[in-house]
């Protein structure tokens, strides 16, 4: 029952994935940067701190001003 359930929520991982990442097609080269940068932030927040949502929200935050200072 746990490795079902983990595949679950893999599948529905990469489908949330693809589809954020679709809505990115007519972002401009530094939207995107921000975006997945925020994406990428949000899950290390998570993971460092635990689950946290304030982890996870000041991740996503750090991550999205980073990603939208790289393309600069």
């Amino acid at each position: 029952m746990r490795k079902l359930h983990s595949v679950a929520v893999g599948t529905a991982i990469v489908t949330m994935t693809t589809i954020v990442l679709a809505g990115c097609g007519d972002m401009s080269h530094r939207g995107t940067d921000t975006v997945i940068g925020a994406g990428v932030g949000g899950v290390a927040g998570a993971v460092l701190t635990g689950g946290s949502a304030l982890g996870t929200v000041g991740g996503a935050a750090v991550g999205g001003v980073v990603g939208n200072q790289v393309g600069k």
